[in-house]
């Protein structure tokens, strides 16, 4: 008996629309067959659903259901195709990873495809009866599985074709007549479908957190190689200015001790001349010594009294009652030299902070006032850049809310931050008190507050127009002469160091750092510009723009 490849044609089983062998056929009222997939998604994206063969009009949607007979024999027929195509070539032996013919004795061939109902997968060769033998034709032939078992129904031993949406499992058709009847059952490809479009999108998912995980690895090892820059090029600043000082110290130690030297030697100089002085003087006065000596052992009276007239005069001699070597003082040589060193080193402390406040001041941001949390007795600037407390006690009619400052001059910045590194500067000349600085999100606002660390606030400030103090735990006194007076103050934070540093804009001078801190909620820039003291503390507290040209 002739196969169905051998009396129909391809075309006969060939849906119009994919141009490919039926799968899941259905008949138009029209009569025409196509895929199921096929004409819904070409109804779908119609107004209208339409025959594409005849173009008849469908004014209500067909119900159609999958032609059984032509899915048996477009199944078959695919079959055959597929076995003709294989036919061409040798059979081949199984591989390990492969699924092998369960019939073969001997060499086991490579299975071409597995019978859901003999369940048994078979080669070329002894797939031939299930294409030829009618009755074996209604055997449902899949592609070759290794563990049949899996995809047969336990319960009823029977292919599982369909799933159960209700319960998420795979069920066969006796399994939807009885367990799963009233349940919500698609046939495997519609749900394959689904699950496969949402791995889709899980997977592009994935694969987008893969890209941004190694951006951020990018990211990361940006900043690693940043910070070596940065590590590189403080290393080498440091070498510089440490070898500076080395030769300065080394240099000045010399010059101490040229000094000191030289003074000794002119010491021994003016001793070596009054020593030899001295050696001829008692040279002189020993020879003078022999003579008187002689002269007085003689016993010639003559020659005694003829001889005494002519040694009667002593030589000449100096009077070294008030002569004295002066002895060299060295008080006040190292100190000297030190000061001079310190000098050096305060110049090149100079250097170094205008160094640091350049590689600062780009992290420069912008800041402005928050008038929520402005005590009410302080005016602040439309744009929220300027600060003063008000002449006299009448306070503004504001709001008590729980962001505001109750009784303390104080205000916070509008802007927050929890990473990384920020830097603003504050005008404060003209003013007697004052505080600037940064403070946590948590602070106590109400009542009277203490400026401390432990507090939440890292600022310094001014009292009584010449107590410059960085607000530690205790107090510091910070290194600002009377006759220059801060008049701009940059402030700088690095939230994961833990370090907030003040500095003097004007002079380009380092004035305090708090270091070690531990940061664990958002910083808020902090300003006070204290009360006006009938007009002797009026002038603003002024944030500034950066000049980086400074």
């Amino acid at each position: 008996m002739a196969s169905v490849s051998s009396l129909l044609s391809e075309e006969q089983f060939q849906c119009s629309i994919c141009l490919d062998v039926f799968t899941d056929p259905i008949t138009t009222p029209c009569g025409h067959n196509y895929c199921k997939a096929c004409i819904t998604q070409h109804w779908d994206s119609s107004d209208v659903c339409k025959c594409p063969l005849c173009q008849e009009t469908f004014y209500i949607r067909p119900k159609c259901s999958v032609n059984k007979v032509l899915a048996e024999m477009a199944d078959q027929f695919r079959t055959s195709k597929e076995l003709k195509k294989t036919s061409n070539t040798n059979q081949e032996p199984a591989k390990p990873d492969e699924v092998s013919c369960d019939v073969c004795t001997e060499m086991k061939m490579k299975a071409l495809k597995t019978c859901l109902v003999c369940q048994i997968s078979y080669c070329e060769t002894h797939l031939e009866p299930h294409l030829r033998l009618t009755a074996l034709k209604r055997h449902k032939l899949i592609d070759p599985v290794k563990n049949l078992e899996d995809v047969m129904c336990k319960k009823h031993d029977r292919p599982l074709e369909l799933f159960c949406k209700t319960d998420c499992t795979c069920v066969c058709q006796f399994c939807t007549e009885l367990d799963h009847k009233s349940h919500r059952i698609v046939s495997l490809k519609e749900e394959y479908d689904v699950k496969k479009a949402k791995l889709g999108k899980t997977e592009a998912r994935v694969q987008k957190m893969i890209r941004e995980r190694k951006l951020k690895i990018q990211e990361v090892r940006h900043t690693v190689e940043l910070s070596k820059e940065d590590a590189d090029g403080e290393i080498a600043d440091s070498v510089q200015v440490f070898t500076a000082l080395a030769r300065c110290i080394e240099r000045s130690q010399a010059e101490v001790i040229d000094v000191i030297e030289e003074k000794q030697k002119t010491t021994e100089k003016q001793a070596e001349g009054f020593i030899n002085e001295l050696k001829q003087e008692i040279t002189q006065l020993e020879k003078r010594s022999s003579e008187l000596e002689q002269l007085s052992l003689t016993e010639d009276h003559l020659q005694l009294l003829q001889n005494f007239t002519s040694i009667k005069t002593p030589s000449p001699t100096k009077d070294w009652t008030e002569v004295n070597v002066h002895q060299s003082s060295y008080v006040g040589t190292v100190r000297t030299a030190v000061a001079q060193l310190e000098k050096t080193l305060s110049e090149e402390m100079k250097k170094l902070c205008d160094a640091e406040l350049r590689r600062i001041q780009p992290y420069a941001v912008d800041v402005t006032m928050d008038p929520v949390t402005a005590h009410c007795n302080l005016i602040l600037s439309v744009d929220g850049k300027q600060v003063s407390h008000g002449p006299g006690d009448v306070k503004k009619n504001l709001p008590d809310n729980t962001e505001r400052f109750s009784q303390c001059a104080n205000v916070l910045g509008k802007q927050s931050f929890s990473s990384g590194r920020f830097y603003y500067e504050v005008q404060v000349g003209g003013k007697t008190d004052w505080d600037v600085g940064v403070a946590r999100e948590s602070i106590d606002r109400k009542g009277q507050i203490t400026l401390r660390p432990n507090k939440g606030y890292w600022t310094i400030g001014l009292r009584y127009g010449n107590e410059y103090w960085a607000i530690a735990d205790p107090p510091v006194i910070l290194p600002v002469r009377e006759e220059l007076p801060l008049q701009k103050v940059g402030v700088f934070v690095d939230y994961e160091e833990g370090l907030v540093s003040f500095y003097d804009v004007e002079t380009r001078v380092h004035l305090y750092s708090f270091t070690g801190c531990s940061f664990t909620e958002k910083l808020f820039p902090f300003f006070s510009p204290h009360l006006n003291y009938s007009g002797k503390n009026s002038a603003p507290l002024i944030i500034s723009p950066v000049n980086h040209s400074d």
